[in-house]
């Protein structure tokens, strides 16, 4: 961490954040109490990450350690509380978090860390913050939400003509019900199923009505708050109704491939994912992938709005490294779901010396010997190490599970997690030099 804090007194580091920090509002540079300084700031937010702490946490030790109020440039002062630090992070966001990664991988190259000669790069699924998906578990959260967002409506002053029913216990109990029923097996247990999921659907229709009411008479309304709770309960509101579609379709006409299926009311962005594992066949979340150089320094990140196939993915991500590096790597390395003919075709094209790619499918003995030869061998043992790299920012670093919402905050975790490992590693590879 000596070498790590020699490298964050960088002054384009700090003024990434800094200009973060300044486009919250239109006039935060210039009006308002001072921000809390950008250097503490990105301290702070990568100390978390390296630590794999809360921001409860976070806070609690840099209190009371002198050590962590040095590395943080913090000294006697107060130490930002957690609601302070949490604002500071969704601040940063993934343009800045890209700007910092850009100019860290520059620092690197600089430093004599890496020189791009070598490129490996893996994808995994980072999972979002959800409880499994179940259509009844899935109205259950959506006719909670609109229940409750409807009575602060009423609570704020909506004037409605008709109070809001509250039908929250029904609800409940018809969840259960399903959870029940799904434990008798044949024809009875589904008769039943499907007799609890028609009055779980009934009642949510008669919730999506009241929103609907609801919406109308306080569709005047100018008061901030008002407006803003409106504006939930309209969102809400459209993704109950793609549930309520979803669930239709596949309870009463077996229909599970349905366009537009979401399986979360509060992280819509979710997909789900299968990578044939064998202990997680299914994972709901986004897909993440890590390209990386020597000295385990991960170049590059990219989290998919859409889950692309890894096969489509090689060229473009080699693309990217030779224009954030200036050359073209010697070796390139993946697993066998990157290969394609024409992406070995393409990186000779653009000067690539050796591609370790292998085909799990040919009966080519050309292609077998190549396979086999010594040289590719160590590119693929090299090529596990990503495996190792994506264990440890998962494990150390807090990626097994995005806890911010939205694909943007999906992108601002993962984004300090990979920084704060590069920041560790860079600091090990300068130590040993030294």
């Amino acid at each position: 961490m000596v070498e790590a804090d020699r490298l964050l007194e960088d002054e384009e580091l700090i003024d990434a954040v800094f200009d973060a920090q300044g486009q919250r509002h239109t006039n935060s540079a210039t009006r308002g109490r001072a921000q809390t300084p950008a250097e503490t700031a990105l301290r702070l937010l990568l100390l978390k990450h390296v630590r794999n702490w809360s921001f409860d946490t976070l806070e609690r030790e840099v209190s009371l350690n002198l050590a962590y109020r040095e590395f943080a440039r913090i000294g006697l002062d107060k130490v930002p509380d957690a609601k302070t630090l949490a604002r500071i992070a969704q601040a940063v966001g993934g343009d800045a978090i890209e700007r910092l990664h850009e100019r860290l991988v520059k620092i690197a190259q600089e430093r004599g860390v890496i020189q791009g000669r070598r490129m490996r790069v893996d994808t995994t699924v980072v999972e979002t913050n959800i409880h499994y998906p179940t259509d009844s578990k899935l109205l259950g959260d959506g006719a909670r939400v609109l229940t409750r967002t409807m009575k602060r409506i009423e609570a704020a002053g909506g004037k409605l003509q008709r109070r809001v029913r509250n039908r929250m216990r029904s609800v409940n109990k018809r969840v259960v019900a399903i959870a029940t029923a799904g434990r008798h097996k044949g024809e009875q247990g589904e008769l039943k199923r499907k007799k609890e999921y028609r009055q779980l659907l009934r009642l949510t229709r008669q919730i999506l009505n009241d929103t609907r009411r609801v919406m109308k008479e306080t569709e005047r309304v100018r008061r901030p708050g008002l407006r803003r709770l409106r504006e939930q309960l309209e969102s809400m509101s459209d993704r109950v109704r793609r549930v309520v579609t979803q669930t239709r379709a596949r309870v009463f006409r077996g229909i599970t491939q349905l366009p537009g299926k979401i399986v979360s009311v509060f992280e819509p962005h979710t997909e789900i994912i299968r990578k044939g594992k064998a202990s997680k066949p299914t994972e709901f979340g986004k897909l993440v992938q890590i390209t990386e150089a020597e000295q385990q320094i991960v170049t590059r990140v990219d989290v998919f709005d859409e889950r692309p196939s890894d096969r489509h993915l090689l060229t473009d991500a080699v693309k990217e490294q030779v224009q954030l590096l200036g050359r073209t790597p010697n070796l390139v390395t993946a697993d066998a779901g990157y290969y394609a003919q024409s992406h070995e075709r393409a990186l000779e094209e653009m000067g690539v010396k050796r591609v370790a790619v292998p085909n799990r499918n040919t009966t080519s003995a050309e292609r077998k010997k190549l396979e086999k030869s010594r040289w590719f061998k160590k590119a693929q043992a090299w090529r596990t190490g990503c495996e190792g790299r994506i264990s440890v920012l998962k494990r150390r670093h807090g990626l097994s599970r995005c806890l911010y919402r939205g694909t943007e905050g999906m992108k601002r975790w993962v984004g300090l997690g990979v920084l704060a490992d590069n920041l560790i590693n860079m600091g090990k590879a300068l130590s040993a030099r030294a």
